[in-house]
């Protein structure tokens, strides 16, 4: 039975009612966490706080003895669509430690635990393609988003011979809470398609796919 560690599985596209239980569905066994400890109804939790150096390393040390197939880190926040000179300096560092320092220090504190031939996978978005940004708005998240994938690519070139499979993954434009209520998808109908995604891909190097699997431009 291969084993999952899913960070962040509070909210939105990591609840334990989507990402989480399509993964026990097909028959993996899952490890989630949650900030508050706060089971998101199956797998066994941990409590953290990714943000946070310390529950970090303390993590890492609880499953020392732990061996994954698939490390997926799933943690993103959006404080609004304002333009980039009115975003104060605590909300500017607020997202980017949330969106793109704090999942890298994830992968570096627990990739060791992810066996030969398993898969590193952290959500990205549309919104982090420099390429694709050709509609105004959003302009912390978006900035958010194309760090988050540039450390990303350090990390894939850090590691290049680590064996592992390493992925950005772009899921859509879903109904969550980050994405709204407008939005045009459901993650019940999205994430089999990323956990499809996950499966099949295999080997070295760096891929920001969307949910068909298709290259997302950089």
């Amino acid at each position: 039975m291969p084993t999952a560690l899913v960070i962040g599985a509070s909210r939105g596209l990591g609840l334990g009612l989507v990402l989480v239980h399509e993964l026990e569905r097909r028959g993996w066994q899952v490890i989630a966490t949650t900030r508050d400890g706060a089971s998101p109804a199956g797998p066994p939790v941990e409590t953290l706080e990714m943000t946070d150096p310390g529950q970090l390393a303390a993590l890492r040390e609880r499953l020392r003895d732990r061996r994954l197939d698939l490390l997926f880190v799933n943690a993103a926040i959006d404080r609004g669509n304002l333009p980039i000179g009115e975003v104060p300096t605590a909300m500017f560092t607020e997202v980017m430690i949330t969106n793109a320092l704090s999942p890298l220090r994830a992968l570096e504190a627990l990739r060791e635990l992810v066996v030969p031939g398993g898969t590193v996978a952290v959500m990205s978005s549309e919104q982090g393609s420099i390429t694709r940004n050709t509609e105004s708005g959003y302009d912390l998240y978006k900035a958010s988003k194309a760090a988050l994938n540039q450390l990303m690519r350090s990390y894939a070139t850090r590691y290049d011979g680590d064996g592992h499979t390493k992925l950005l993954i772009d899921p859509g434009h879903n109904r969550t809470r980050l994405g709204g209520p407008d939005a045009p998808l459901a993650p019940e109908e999205t994430i089999p398609a990323v956990v499809d995604v996950l499966e099949a891909q295999n080997g070295p190097g760096l891929r920001f796919l969307d949910r068909h699997g298709e290259p997302v431009p950089w």
